[in-house]
Parts: structure tokens; C-alpha cells; sequence
């Protein structure tokens, strides 16, 4: 349960970092490639796990495996803990976003869940009495004073007086960072990171080295690689005469890593080389925290570097390049959300706002935003964050935690700007003469660190070569087809563009709110009372619904087009907000009277509509609205060929609908003299249809599944009514993710698994696949794609994420 590591040997490793933590891990491989690490010992996440289920108490012998490993530490380090002559001092930390107690072991400095602002509160307060600006500032008397200040926050905290006996501190951190693992913080952290399954956290024990000894001494937070951009350079910042902390935490405003060059040669140089080793090693760009304590160099951390979507992909097409990694190894080097950052907003015209730029901090992550503003973020904040559409800070460098946690995140961050000053007391900015009351509007620019009044226009993103390399790469490697969802021909020609290898929904129902004649054309549909009403109203439709068709075609030059028949329920087309004005335009129209119109829409209502007369069930009450439809399809596809272009229709109906559809294409094609292969396949939306694929496979050339209907009536979830009582589920974990977003793969995913069993049972060839918004999140299309299904069909602009992350299954 208790690891060491130290010069050159350890008894941990890379691989093990669900039992060491990350940061464990990578410690203890530093240590084995020969890096110098201050020695330590790492406890292991099983020993968090036991000391829970131990009511919160050391699980039997822990302590004594943690003294063994202190007696290691001492004996590499030859200072021993709580020996004034040669003392040794400790840090202890938990991996991520939470606690770190450092220097344990001078008997005045541990905290032990005690709020950070009762201490922070008693420094500033010196600070200004004091008249001084910096901690370094003060005196050794004033610190002295501090301390006392600080014992009695302690005292009236924990109603005890503090331990001066080190190995009472160490078990009591050791204890505080098990405590902080089921904290409100770590809970929430994990939960907007979508972390599942840990069983505890790993506490990493580690000798302590000082960058706070004079002017050789100093540490810093450094990139193997520029993480905004991709460059290989080293990208950092480093801090003479300062604590690892004071980086991170972005108390002080550092140097650039360049500065050490002059300052520091020897543990620079060491520094770089050390950089190559890591990256080498581990393949990857790696973010490293150091200290230098009198001229020697120490490596406090190593990970896999957190970047931005623009970065990631520079970086993994340039390893690919410099023969670092394979392609394969570069697609999962990238995530899926680093392509949606890439799809993200910049401003239209940044020369249009120069005179309005009002303060310029470090430009700490890309993009663009536009919102409302808070002093500096600390793991605290880290709820409000994930909320905000872009983060701006007076405090903290390009590596301080909101930097880093923005870029993780792909949102625009401008840091470190030291002309704001927010006064959260009266909900006021203060930027030099401006004064920003809470709700008005700045525009931040996360490239060039700008600060700028007003709402500012966004454009879309400029894509680059580098990424078409990547996405190449990509698509040779996966199996899973990717298509769109597009409703209308513009639809249609961003799917292309964004790789889409055809249309795996097209909802025709979208085409008739496509302008004023249209709808009205539809409600003289709905209000017909003969059939000869219907029919007049229906060959109104038919042009507009033909040349979309066309649009659509063409844009799809030989890639398949899936057509969805009528879906909604018809009062989705009468508005209740509107409806006096509706009535009175169908009053002209069709010369009905006002309390006819009233009845007919009465009884249309329903009690469920989305469980009503919707979908097939008005094609076959109305078999004329089918008819009219797949004439316009069958129409479109001939005109269309016939300029030679390879058209591939599929319509989605069934059963009853398949004679009649056949029937009129029969009609279609010996009016126009011409013929062209089409299939006619069905959407799987109802538990039912799931679970009798196997007859419905006699008919159907295709079935493809309608996630969003088969998740709403799995679960009984009203999609539209969701939102009321869903983030409570959330909040209380009855579920993990929103279904709607992330399929429920032991629910709704069990029923595909049994669909695509079943019908293939009946018809070895049949062609699967999904058309729901799942089809764009990573998660639910590995899941697909590990169930054997030909495609996955998304939004045009979720194409790319989901093109990688079928990749990533394949890879």
C-alpha cells in the first residue's frame, strides 16, 4: 500500500496509475529513468479506499508501511523528520485539483481543513498594515507575528491547540487529503469531468526542496511544447526566489522561462535535456513542474501536457513527422472535444475594435467570447467556470490553474491582466476610466489577451492543414461510416465539407417551415376535411419539397440520402401563441368558418402528442401525404440523374407504406421514362420495434435508429419536459450522464444490441445504423461501433468528432 522512489529506483511505475494516482506514477517513472526527484513515497489509492470503508480511520499497519517509507526518505536524504540539527521537511499532496500541505515537519505550518480564507485573510491584513505589496516583503519578526495569528485560527477552528509533534502532523495530513477526497470540491471537479469508477485518491509524501533560498534559487511550470499553438519550443514561466506553489496558484505574475537562460545556465541546460528524455519516453508533450534550489535542479511533476485543439493537432501531426509516433498512436494523442474547440468562434474583424481594447492580460487560451466578469479562480470556482463562456483574470500567469483548466476545456482565457480590478462586494469592474456594472457586456480575445468593451461580432473558425492531414489519417483507420443530419441543401453542402459520406436523416417536415407559403400549405392540409382538400393542398407542397430534394441530391453527388416521411404531430404546425392570427388566414383561405377551424384544431389536440398521431400513423390515415411525398423524392432523384449525377434515395416507412411507396415510384419512373435503384428501410424509435427486429427485417432493406424517440420512450422521459427534474438526478448521481446526450448503453443500448442481433438473424446483409444527436458524442460512438453498425449520422458540425472517435475505437 505504500510505494517509494527516489535516485534512480522505484518500486512504482508509469502503468500504475489507478493504484499510485497520476502524479504518483509519473514520479516514481522519473525516478527510474534517472532524473533527479526529491525522494518520496506515494500511498496508494486501495489504502484511501480501506481507510473509508474503515469509518474514516488508518486501515491496521498503513502506518507502519508509511514510517518504512519515511525511514527510506531519510536515509536517501540524510535528514530526519522533527531533528532540529538536520530536519527534514515534507510535502503532501493529492493528485488534481486538491489539497497540498507543504513544508510539514517545521512544527508551525500545517493546515488541516480550515477554510484557505481565514489564513489569507489574516496575511493581507498584515500585509497592508505593513504598507507592503509582496509575502517576501515582511520581515522575520512580522512572520513571526503571522504565525501566531495563524495558531489561533487553528485553535478556534479545531477547538484544540495545534501539533508540534511532526508525525502527529503527518498522520493528520495524510488523513486530510483521504478526507478531501469526498469533499464538495473533488465531488464537483469530478462530476464536471465526467470522472467515474476511482476508488479513492493516492497521497504522494515527498522531501521537500526550496526554490525560496535566494537568487539560485527559484521554480517554475514549463510545456514541452507551446500547448496554445503546437510550436516545439519550450513554453513557461519561472519564478526566482519563490515556492512551486506561488506559480500555480498565480499569486505572483512570473518571468518567462527564457529568463533562467541568463539567470541559471547550468540547471537550464539540464532542464532542456531533461525535456527530451521525457518527451522521448513518453511520446507525448508533457507539462512539467520544477525547482531549482541553489543552482541544482529537482523535477517536482510530470504529465501528459494539457492543449488546446489547435495545439493537439499540431503536436501529434508534427511526432508523426519527427518519427516519434505512428498515425494510429497520433488519433488517440487528440480528443474528441479538441476538434469541437477548433470548430470554435474568433472575433470578424479584430481591427474594428482596437480603439475599444481597454486592457491587455496573457493570452492563456484561444478563441473568442463574449459575456459578464471575477478576481481570480481557484479550484473553488471551478462550477462557475465549466458555466462561463470565457474566463478573465487579474491575477495568475499563462500556467496558473485558470489558464490550464480553460485550455482543458477549450474556452477563451485571458489572465494575469493586472488593469482590472473587481470589486465583487458592489458588482463592479474597474478597467483604467471604465467602470463595468454587473450584466454589461466585454469581449475577451484569447489569442492576443485582449480585453474589449461591448459585444463584439464572432465568426467561425479557420480550419488548417494540419487538420485535413490529421482527419486523413482518421478516416483511413476507422470502419464506422460517418453521415449527417441535414434538412435543406445548405445543411447538406456543410455536411460534405466536414467529411460527412452522406445523409443518414433528412427530416421533410423541417422543409415545410422553410417559409410562410409553405406552412400555410401545410395548414390547409391539416384543416381539409375531404380528401380532395387534402389533395389540393398537397400538390401545393409538392414543388417546394421537390427542388429541396434536388438541392439535396446534388450537394450528395453518389452518397446515400435517408429520408424521414412526416414525423411531428400535426399541432406543431398551429402554434398556441399565434393561433387568433392562424385562424383568421385559414378563415380566407379555405372560406371555413372561425368555430370550424376552432373544433378541427380541438380535435387535434392531444394529452401526449409525442405518444400520439405522429410519424406513420399519419401516412397511413392519410396514405396521400405518402403518396405526395415520395412522388417528390422519386421526382428529384430522376431529374437529377438524368445531369449525371448518382443518386442514392432511401425512404424510411414501412409495412403498409412500402406498396404504396413502391407503387409510386413505379408511377414515377414510367412518366419520366427512366428509372434508378432506391431502398426503403425503417427508423427503430419504440421499445417494441426493437424487440421484433427480427420480423420487421423481412421487409426492410435498412433499419436505422432513431436514438433520441428510443431513449425518450425507454425511460419515460418527456424530452421536452426533462429539464425539471433531470438536474436534480444529476445532482443526487441516480444518473451519470444525461441520456440525451450520452446514450444509456445498459438501457437504451441493450435494446440496439438485441435490434441488430435480431435483424441480422433474419438478413445477414441488413444495413444498420443511428441517426439520433448520440451519433456525434465519443462515448456512445465507440459504443456503436463496438456493436458492429455500418454508420453513425450527426449534425454537420459534430462530422469531424465523431469521424475521430470512430478512429480512436479502430486505432
Amino acid at each position: 500500500r505504500v510505494f517509494t522512489f527516489g535516485k534512480g529506483k522505484s518500486e512504482g511505475n508509469k502503468a500504475m496509475k489507478s493504484l499510485l494516482g497520476g502524479k504518483g506514477a509519473n514520479l516514481a517513472e522519473m525516478a527510474t529513468i534517472g532524473l533527479s526527484v526529491p525522494p518520496g513515497l506515494t500511498i496508494s489509492t486501495e489504502a484511501c479506499q480501506e481507510y473509508q470503508e474503515n469509518v474514516k480511520n488508518l486501515p491496521n499497519g498503513l502506518w507502519e508501511e508509511i514510517l518504512e517509507g519515511l525511514n527510506f526518505v531519510e536515509n536517501e536524504m540524510g535528514a530526519f523528520l522533527g531533528n532540529p540539527s538536520k530536519p527534514l521537511l515534507l510535502s503532501i499532496s493529492m493528485p488534481g485539483m486538491m489539497d497540498t500541505v507543504l513544508n510539514l515537519g517545521l512544527n508551525d505550518e500545517v493546515v488541516l481543513d480550515i477554510p484557505h480564507s481565514l489564513f489569507e485573510e489574516k496575511l493581507e491584513k498584515l500585509k497592508y498594515s505593513k504598507g507592503v505589496k509582496h509575502d517576501t516583503d515582511l520581515t522575520a519578526n512580522d512572520l513571526k507575528d503571522l504565525v501566531e495569528q495563524y495558531k489561533n485560527v487553528y485553535i478556534e477552528a479545531k477547538g484544540d491547540k495545534f501539533p508540534t509533534d511532526p508525525k502527529k502532523q503527518l498522520e493528520l495530513a495524510v488523513k486530510a487529503v483521504f478526507n478531501s477526497w469526498d469533499s464538495p470540491r473533488a465531488n464537483k471537479y469530478r462530476s464536471i469531468n465526467q470522472i467515474t469508477g476511482l476508488i479513492g485518491t493516492a497521497v504522494n509524501i515527498q522531501s521537500m526542496v526550496f526554490g525560496n533560498m535566494g537568487n539560485t534559487s527559484g521554480t517554475g511550470v514549463l510545456f514541452t511544447r507551446n500547448p496554445s499553438t503546437g510550436e516545439k519550443k519550450l513554453y513557461g514561466e519561472f519564478l526566482i526566489n519563490a515556492q512551486g506553489e506561488d506559480v500555480v496558484a498565480g499569486i505572483r505574475t512570473p518571468e518567462d522561462l527564457e529568463t533562467m537562460k541568463t539567470c541559471m545556465p547550468d540547471a537550464y541546460e539540464e532542464l532542456v535535456e531533461n525535456c527530451k528524455i521525457l518527451e522521448n519516453h513518453y511520446k507525448d508533450m508533457m507539462d512539467i513542474e520544477f525547482t531549482v534550489q541553489e543552482n541544482r535542479l529537482w523535477m517536482l511533476q510530470c504529465r501528459s501536457g494539457k492543449r488546446t485543439g489547435k495545439g493537439a493537432i499540431k503536436i501529434a501531426v508534427d511526432m508523426v513527422n519527427e518519427g516519434l509516433v505512428d498515425t494510429r498512436s497520433a488519433i488517440k494523442m487528440v480528443e474528441p472535444q479538441h476538434l469541437d474547440q477548433l470548430l470554435h468562434p474568433q472575433f470578424e474583424d479584430p481591427s474594428k475594435y482596437k480603439d475599444k481594447v481597454v486592457a491587455v492580460g496573457l493570452p492563456a487560451s484561444p478563441g473568442a467570447a463574449v459575456g459578464q466578469v471575477r478576481t481570480e479562480t481557484s479550484p473553488e470556482d471551478v462550477g462557475g467556470m465549466h458555466s462561463a463562456v470565457g474566463i478573465l483574470t487579474a491575477r495568475g500567469g499563462m500556467t496558473s490553474h485558470a489558464a490550464v483548466v480553460a485550455r482543458g476545456w477549450g474556452k477563451c482565457c485571458v489572465s494575469g491582466c493586472s488593469d482590472i480590478q473587481v470589486n465583487d462586494h458592489e458588482k463592479v469592474v474597474v478597467i483604467g476610466d471604465s467602470v463595468i456594472s454587473e450584466g454589461e457586456w466585454i469581449s475577451l480575445n484569447g489569442s492576443t489577451g485582449e480585453v474589449i468593451l461591448g459585444k463584439q461580432a464572432l465568426s467561425p473558425p479557420a480550419l488548417s492543414d494540419d487538420l485535413e492531414i490529421f482527419m486523413s489519417w482518421a478516416d483511413e483507420i476507422r470502419n464506422l461510416k460517418v453521415l449527417a443530419n441535414a434538412d435543406t441543401p445548405e445543411d447538406a453542402i456543410t455536411a460534405r465539407k466536414n467529411g460527412a459520406q452522406g445523409i443518414g436523416l433528412c427530416r421533410t417536415e423541417h422543409m415545410f417551415f422553410a417559409s410562410d407559403e409553405r406552412i400555410k400549405a401545410v395548414r390547409m392540409m391539416i384543416m381539409a376535411v375531404t380528401q380532395e382538400q387534402r389533395k389540393a393542398a398537397l400538390d401545393l407542397l409538392l414543388p417546394y419539397q421537390r427542388s429541396d430534394f434536388e438541392g439535396i441530391f446534388r450537394a450528395m453527388d453518389g452518397l446515400p440520402v435517408t429520408i424521414r416521411l412526416l414525423d411531428p404531430p400535426l399541432h406543431e404546425f398551429l402554434p398556441e401563441g399565434d393561433l387568433e392570427q392562424i385562424v383568421s388566414e385559414l378563415t380566407s383561405q379555405t372560406g371555413m368558418k372561425e368555430e370550424e377551424i376552432f373544433s378541427r384544431i380541438e380535435k387535434l389536440s392531444e394529452v401526449n402528442p409525442m405518444l400520439g398521431f405522429r410519424g406513420c400513423r399519419l401516412g397511413i390515415s392519410y396514405p396521400e401525404l405518402t403518396e405526395m411525398q415520395a412522388r417528390a423524392v422519386f421526382q428529384a432523384a430522376v431529374s437529377v440523374s438524368s445531369h449525371g449525377i448518382t443518386v442514392l434515395p432511401e425512404i424510411m416507412e414501412l409495412r403498409h407504406q412500402v406498396s404504396l411507396i413502391r407503387n409510386v415510384a413505379e408511377k414515377v419512373f414510367s412518366e419520366m421514362g427512366t428509372s434508378l435503384s432506391y431502398k426503403v428501410g425503417t427508423m427503430i424509435e419504440v421499445p417494441r420495434a426493437a424487440l421484433i427486429a427480427d420480423e420487421i427485417a423481412k421487409e426492410a432493406e435498412f433499419f436505422s435508429f432513431g436514438t433520441n424517440d428510443l431513449t425518450q420512450m425507454t425511460f419515460g422521459y418527456s424530452r421536452d419536459d426533462v429539464g425539471k427534474f433531470l438536474p436534480i438526478y444529476l445532482a443526487a448521481g441516480i444518473l451519470q450522464h444525461d441520456p440525451f446526450e450520452v446514450l444509456d448503453q445498459k438501457g437504451v443500448g441493450q435494446l440496439i444490441k438485441i435490434c441488430t442481433e435480431k435483424g441480422r438473424a433474419a438478413k445477414p446483409n441488413l444495413k444498420i445504423g443511428i441517426c439520433g444527436e448520440h451519433g456525434g458524442e465519443p462515448s456512445s460512438v465507440a459504443f456503436f461501433a463496438q456493436l458492429g453498425l455500418d454508420y453513425v449520422s450527426c449534425s454537420p458540425f459534430r462530422v469531424p468528432i465523431a469521424r475521430l472517435a470512430a478512429a480512436q475505437v479502430a486505432a
